[in-house]
């Protein structure tokens, strides 16, 4: 339990700071209707100076107006302070002004004399140009700026709040951050409206000044000949310096809130300070070396004041030489720290490094020695290239953005010797000759080259290592002859291909449904994250992916599977369901849309013995006995064979229970073949079945035989 005496005194420090603004308030206005000694104004006028210093440093060292909020209040409490000096030391000149300069205390004595010397026709001359720059310069200006971005501010103020909403709906914002911006929206709005109206506080104090000062000195002549038998020379000389010394004491604080009101309004939001932002603006060699230029050029002038002005050439000279040097430095530490930053480390021999026990990278390159040269950039990195557009291509098809391929050496591999990784899995490898050209078997040659036979590693062609000066030969025997950077970049160009599903992962999901988002939000609200999570949506995609349903629609996609997840969120369900929807996507892949879609399909006895095998083994990834596979592998390659050797897309269609298993099945026989069922055809499109697979009856579950019946014709 807290002390009572503790707690006492916290209470006092609450109770304390919440009374000082009354009890101040009252002070102020106690000094309008009491009188006070004059040693009590003369500690008025130098708190009014300090307060109004104080509220200049401040506005000066504000970053941005917001920083100094308080400035409108502020600026009424200190013209409030001003007006109740003022009028309390209206009172005690005008009461005991006759009995000498030092009636009204000592700062309006020493303004008096020491400022304008004693001379009270110098005095007006003096408040008469303070006036002028405090109320048509500082003052009008000031309050211009106020009200057009007073203005401006609540015209934009709509705009502003629906951009921090449409931040908040797409992520960009926690609800937190969005409170924090609409508070701050809202507080800029209410700062601009203030300023507006306290701007006409420093111009109603200016014009109140002019006022006093003139009832000060007919009131004071009035009085010092009438009541005080006072000449009038002698009362004018008296009460015009007290009354000019006054208002120049009130005058200066008012010039200095001016300067500050000014200085807050036309403040441009800057991480710097209006010292830091200046300097920073002033501080560059390039505009001050034409400044000493010309005033050198100045200077030689005949007639000119020659030692002012070179004088004034000369700092401006050496200003711009010291800001140079000062450049050169920064430009110097700036490459210093870049080159430190890119250095690699020093490394411990007793320490593991985790760049070395694992690599991030979700595509990789690795590189004998001998193959340095396809990527070095004085060689001109074709190799770099060829990726690049590789990247760029395969995204445009696959639908999503293709991870960088990181490129490196390898001094474990033989110098020509590569090796293509996928997430740390080595997915192809082969060797290539830097210095020579790779001629392949197009299957119609008219002659043969010598060379390094071997086969091309990214379609199995015969092919040829042949030195440059033979590509001309090659070419007329019927070659088709590449570079080895072809050769490397097309092998990766198969392999990402192949791969494309490892590439995929939740980031990549996100990033589509961001994309999405902003045409179709709300068919991205209805799809995650209900009825399906983001893990869902990827999983879905790779599936497609891994079956050579390329993602270019994702709209179309996202929209089928938004249908599907209403039917079963099952993972192999789901796929089939959107497989089932997005069919015309998938046949549009294969064939033009004039053009017959050609099919290889299975007959009613093995359609039906596949899917009992499925029905058997619902969950198992290969639900065919062995024999029945290798079977069914055999005969529809012998169907396909015809087709694949012209070149001619198709598809293998069948029953949608045994399409994923068939697929399983055929996928490392036919890669490029897909598999699809009955529903994925679209009703109107035609199709041309090539060959029919089928087999007699089967003995415990196998089957006895299978044929391939071509056709000729059928739709």
């Amino acid at each position: 339990m807290a002390a009572p005496h503790s707690v006492t005194r916290k209470l006092w420090a609450m109770t304390g700071k919440s009374a000082i603004l009354p009890l101040a308030t009252l002070m102020l206005v106690g000094l309008m209707v009491i009188p006070v000694p004059s040693f009590v104004l003369d500690m008025g006028f130098i708190a009014n100076i300090m307060i109004s210093l104080a509220v200049l440093m401040v506005a000066l060292n504000a970053a941005k107006p917001l920083d100094f909020s308080s400035f409108p209040t502020v600026l009424l409490f200190a013209t409030l302070l001003r007006l109740s000096l003022n009028v309390a030391s209206t009172r005690v000149v005008l009461v005991d002004g006759h009995t000498g300069p030092a009636a009204a205390g000592h700062v309006i004595e020493s303004f008096g004399n020491f400022l304008i010397g004693g001379d009270y026709a110098v005095g007006l001359f003096v408040f008469g140009i303070l006036m002028v720059i405090n109320l048509v310069v500082i003052t009008k200006g000031a309050g211009r700026v106020s009200e057009v971005s007073a203005r401006f501010t609540l015209d934009a103020m709509p705009g502003k709040q629906m951009a921090i909403d449409a931040d908040l709906n797409a992520g960009l914002l926690t609800p937190e951050e969005a409170k924090a911006r609409r508070q701050e929206v809202a507080t800029e709005a209410d700062f601009y409206g203030s300023m507006d109206g306290a701007s006409k506080f420093v111009k109603g104090d200016a014009v109140a000044g002019v006022l006093i000062l003139v009832i000060n000195i007919f009131g004071g002549l009035i009085l010092g000949t009438l009541s005080h038998g006072l000449s009038l020379s002698e009362a004018a000389s008296t009460y015009i310096i007290l009354a000019i010394g006054d208002a120049l004491v009130a005058q200066v604080p008012a010039l200095l809130l001016s300067i500050a009101a000014a200085a807050i309004v036309t403040r441009v939001s800057s991480p710097l300070d209006l010292s830091g932002q200046i300097t920073s603006q002033f501080g560059s060699a390039r505009a001050w070396t034409p400044v000493a230029a010309i005033l050198g050029l100045l200077g030689i002038v005949p007639g000119m004041p020659h030692m002012i002005i070179l004088s004034a050439a000369a700092v401006a000279g050496f200003v711009a030489w010291k800001l140079s040097k000062m450049k050169k430095a920064e430009q110097a530490i700036e490459v210093a720290a870049a080159e430190a930053a890119n250095a690699p480390a020093p490394v411990s021999p007793n320490s593991i490094d985790w760049n070395e026990i694992s690599d991030g990278s979700a595509l990789g390159l690795e590189l004998g020695y001998g193959l340095v040269g396809l990527v070095d950039e004085r060689k001109g990195a074709p190799l770099m290239a060829r990726i690049t557009g590789i990247r760029r291509q395969l995204s445009r098809e696959m639908g999503f953005v293709i991870p960088l391929v990181r490129v490196r050496d390898n001094l474990s591999l033989p110098p020509n010797a590569y090796r293509i990784t996928v997430a740390g899995v080595i997915m192809g490898e082969d060797e290539c000759f830097p210095e020579q050209l790779l001629a392949l078997d197009s299957g119609d040659l008219e002659g043969r080259v010598e060379g390094r036979e071997c086969r091309d590693p990214s379609f199995g062609l015969e092919a040829v290592w042949i030195s440059p000066d033979r590509r001309g030969d090659a070419i007329v025997a019927g070659y088709t002859v590449v570079d080895p950077a072809t050769v490397v970049a097309t092998h990766l160009n198969q392999v990402i291909a192949a791969t494309a599903a490892d590439l995929f992962g939740m980031d990549e999901a996100q990033r589509l449904l961001d994309a999405l988002k902003e045409a179709a939000p709300q068919l991205v609200a209805g799809l995650t994250p209900q009825p399906l999570s983001l893990a869902q949506i990827a999983s879905a995609c790779r599936a497609l992916l891994a079956e050579g349903v390329p993602l270019k629609d994702f709209r179309r996609i996202a929209e089928a599977m938004v249908d599907a997840a209403g039917q079963s969120a099952d993972g192999l369900s789901l796929v089939e369901n959107i497989r089932s929807r997005i069919g015309a996507l998938i046949v549009q892949t294969l064939v033009p849309v004039k053009m017959p879609l050609p099919v290889v399909t299975l007959d009613a006895g093995l359609e039906s013995l596949l899917a009992q095998a499925v029905r058997t083994s619902p969950g198992a990834s290969h639900p065919f006995e062995p024999a029945l596979a290798n079977r069914i592998v055999s005969a529809i390659s012998e169907a396909a064979m015809p087709l694949v050797n012209s070149a001619t897309r198709f598809a293998i269609v069948t029953s949608p229970i045994a399409r994923r298993a068939l697929a399983r099945l055929l996928k490392p026989h036919l890669p490029e073949t897909p598999v699809m069922s009955f529903l994925e055809i679209p009703d109107g499109k035609a199709v041309e079945v090539a060959a029919v697979v089928g087999g007699g009856p089967a003995n415990n579950g196998s089957a006895g035989a299978l044929s391939a019946r071509p056709m000729e014709t059928a739709e």
